[in-house]
């Protein structure tokens, strides 16, 4: 705290009106009136001691701010304990920062708290940080004043966002179309209901916070929470349709220049997150969102586990039926990675034919599906060959070698369609197919 970390030694000079703050370590010249800057120290200081008041006193000290020259100094003190005297040189000391004419821009703010380059900020919010002057833009950020400049600009408000349309509805939650007022982008917003008793299901908190920190262009990005005593809303990035939509809408069956793409994407953002310890564990084409681009998304890791959290055991219940590995089906609840390939499997058969590998009613049925297109299994053969394939491995086969090599070297938040060589071909409408229950084995 500013009156904690400076002992003050406070002198007035009239004929110059400036207030010296000094300390043991470094100082303060702030250029003004003396009566209102030594007050506006003491205030501001006094803020910073109530957490609960920072955002009022924040707006307090920059309303009562005046137009301040701020220069900070690292001062060298002498064995008198008084600081050195200046350079006779008039060469000034490198140490010395000189922020008199900076002006705070949009992209600074916008690089400070992390946001995107496409937000509209509020009117004078910019004026504010100018006032505040760039010394103190340039501290390090605590994360209640992050929360709190975040929420100035209108994150965590329900009436920043603008419902459009109902995209579904389930046990828990109902999905919205959207609109946010800060960058007039189409959003999706999760609702999910809060019970009195019971408060925000596990899977909500779930994925929250591994969405928080997962950043990857095939991963679907959470741009917001909004917490309020009935409702949980998180806000994502929109995305167009969910691979089975893009199934139906080219009559199930897609170019196979196309799911060589998807594919891909399904495989970089599985890689990803394995390379972090996650694991899906619900992956199906409902949970793969598409946009008109032709980027590939993750979605939905309400069932995600982060394998680094120290477990005995894992659940047996996930993954939909029709993408569950056979050890699961038969209670296993050690597994790994492999959970989430064996659905990359189903799903690229499913994109190449349009119909599902597995369709199951039923665990048993399940089981005889997958037992009678592999074999029923040995203790020798139990684990076939290419579970032992990661995503990562899976990446360099000579399937995707017509891709080019820049498609594996990008970084990870950049798409693989920022490439020039890389574009999503054309669909032919066909009719669609009445029953996608029924495999083309079986």
């Amino acid at each position: 705290m500013l009156n904690d970390a400076i002992n003050p030694e406070v002198t007035s000079h009239s004929d110059s009106e400036v207030v010296s703050v000094r300390g043991s370590s470094g100082g303060l010249k702030v250029r003004g009136s003396s009566s209102s800057v030594q007050s506006l120290l003491q205030s501001y200081g006094s803020s910073l001691r109530k957490p609960r008041s920072l955002g009022r006193s924040l707006s307090s000290y920059l309303n009562h701010t005046a137009r301040l020259e701020i220069v900070h100094e690292d001062v060298k003190m002498s064995s008198d304990g008084e600081s050195d005297p200046p350079s006779s040189d008039g060469v000034q000391s490198p140490v010395k920062v000189r922020l008199r004419n900076k002006k705070i821009s949009t992209e600074d703010i916008n690089k400070r708290l992390s946001l995107p380059a496409d937000i509209r900020l509020p009117d004078g919010y910019l004026e504010k940080f100018n006032v505040i002057g760039p010394s103190l833009f340039e501290q390090p950020i605590s994360r209640r004043l992050h929360r709190v400049s975040l929420s100035e600009i209108g994150f965590g408000k329900l009436e920043t966002y603008i419902k459009l349309d109902k995209l579904g509805e389930g046990t828990y939650a109902t999905v919205y179309k959207g609109r946010s007022k800060l960058t007039d982008n189409l959003v999706a917003l999760k609702e999910i209901r809060l019970e009195h008793e019971e408060g925000a299901p596990c899977t909500a908190i779930r994925e929250v916070s591994l969405l928080k920190d997962l950043k990857h262009a095939n991963i679907v990005t959470l741009h917001d929470i909004i917490h309020t005593q009935k409702s949980l809303t998180l806000v994502f990035e929109y995305l167009d349709k969910d691979l089975k939509q893009y199934l139906d809408d080219c009559g199930n069956l897609i170019n196979v220049h196309n799911v060589k793409l998807f594919l891909f994407q399904l495989l970089r953002g599985l890689s990803y997150c394995h390379r972090r310890k996650v694991l899906h564990r619900d992956l199906k084409p409902q949970n793969l969102l598409i946009n008109e681009r032709g980027e590939l998304k993750l979605a939905d890791f309400g069932l995600a586990r982060a394998k680094s959290i120290p477990t005995k055991t894992y659940s047996n219940e996930v993954v939909t039926l029709w993408y569950r590995p056979p050890d699961i089906l038969l209670g296993s609840t050690d597994y790994s990675t492999h959970i989430d390939m064996w659905g990359v499997g189903c799903i690229f058969y499913e994109m190449v034919t349009g119909r599902p590998l597995f369709p199951g009613s039923t665990v048993e049925e399940e089981l005889h599906f997958i037992f009678k297109l592999l074999g029923t299994p040995t203790e020798h053969t139990w684990i076939p060959t290419w579970f032992r394939f990661s995503a990562e491995e899976s990446m360099s086969h000579c399937y995707f070698g017509n891709l080019g090599r820049r498609v594996k070297t990008l970084p990870d938040t950049t798409s693989i369609f920022s490439l020039p060589e890389i574009q999503l071909e054309r669909e032919a409408v066909r009719p669609t197919v009445p029953s996608r229950r029924r495999s083309l084995l079986f």
